[in-house]
């Protein structure tokens, strides 16, 4: 074996290890989620340095090291900034408790999306990084081997995604809480989206959680009246107000009627076969040619993007793959369904960062 070769080896093993080790990085940072660290930092006021930061965690001093170490691989990750003294010539990998007391550590743009008294908050996403969620995750080669029609979340845990949920009420809160903080996002491109709400009267948001989206919308368009359609337990207690209504059904079997119908993540939790039902349901539910479907929704496209979008797009592939019966989707797939499901012309916007806005008409 000539250097090169050895050289190149040595990459390799590099890279692979760092996918081993890639769910380390996951876990580290809810660690931080969990003990509020981006919140301690925000509050400060200015960079916390490492003996604050432990007091106020109100961790033992004896952990202090390991604090640091946490907060190392956090700032290489991006989710934290840290200034620490230059003008010695010390090597970054041997610290020392010098080091260690002069560390100060900041928000980076990654972190503030943490901030729990912030919007948009993406904390409780973080927190799904939960034993139901990563339990499927050791059936997945097995499953792949398998002919049955299951999915790793059922042979985990017995049922399917949506059965747990509303047999496990602390997940089923977490799980709704995730989504609404992620739909929280779309207050940052709302006014972007008017000419795809203007004009409408009514709006039936499907699968539309405790109603976050709709809470948006309505604020940014008082005229328009929304609906949320889902699962009993879903909407069961939440009240009612002027511009947004709760009703409890299945989009399988009946969508209210209305001028149009959102569809926000719901698509691709279901395979195509699912989601020609629902959108055949979705075209009977616009009660003439006027209306629309407007569908949030991730959409492929490797030739137009970074490369981390698509690296993102494609964990969330195989993700609907393990805890349901879904996947993500080209443009090109999305045309197929809309056509198979009686939609005779679709659009595009890539408003939304890792997702776009799609509307399609009847």
């Amino acid at each position: 074996m000539d250097l090169l070769e050895g050289s190149e080896l040595f990459q390799a093993q590099s890279h692979l290890y760092k996918h081993v080790f890639n769910y380390i990085s996951s876990m580290s940072l809810k660690c931080a989620v969990e003990l509020g660290i981006p919140d301690i930092i925000h509050n400060h006021g200015r960079p916390i340095t490492l003996p604050d930061l432990v007091t106020a965690l109100e961790i033992h001093p004896s952990k202090t090291s390991f604090v640091y170490r946490l907060m190392s691989l956090l700032v290489h990750s991006g989710f934290f900034a840290a200034t620490l003294p230059l003008d010695k010539n010390q090597e970054r990998g041997n610290h020392n408790e010098e080091e260690e007391a002069e560390a100060a550590y900041d928000l980076t743009p990654s972190s503030r999306l943490l901030l729990k008294d912030k919007l948009p908050c993406l904390s409780p996403l973080v927190l799904t990084l939960c034993p139901a969620t990563l339990a499927p995750w050791q059936y997945f080669g097995n499953w792949l081997k398998g002919d049955n029609g299951t999915t790793p979340f059922e042979i985990a845990h017995g049922m399917k995604l949506w059965e747990y949920a509303e047999q496990n009420p602390a997940f089923n809160s977490l799980f709704n809480e995730a989504m609404a903080s992620d739909s929280g996002m779309l207050n940052l491109s709302i006014r972007d989206c008017e000419p795809v709400f203007q004009g409408l009267g009514s709006l039936v948001d499907v699968g539309g959680g405790t109603g976050k989206v709709c809470r948006i919308i309505s604020e940014a368009f008082p005229r328009l009246k929304c609906t949320v359609l889902d699962l009993p337990h879903v909407v069961a207690n939440l009240p009612d107000t002027e511009n947004v209504k709760f009703i409890g059904g299945d989009m399988f079997h009946f969508i209210p009627p209305a001028d149009a119908i959102m569809l926000k993540l719901i698509l691709h939790d279901y395979s195509d076969e699912e989601c020609l039902k629902i959108l055949k349901k979705c075209r009977e539910a616009i009660p003439s040619d006027d209306g629309k479907v407007i569908i949030i929704d991730i959409v492929i496209s490797k030739d137009r993007e970074e490369h981390q979008v698509t690296e993102t797009k494609l964990c969330s592939d195989i993700s609907m793959m393990l805890m349901l019966t879904g996947r993500e989707r080209s443009e090109r797939d999305w045309e197929k369904l809309f056509l198979e499901a009686g939609f005779r012309s679709f659009k595009i916007l890539p408003l939304l960062g890792l997702r776009s806005l799609i509307e399609i008409y009847p």
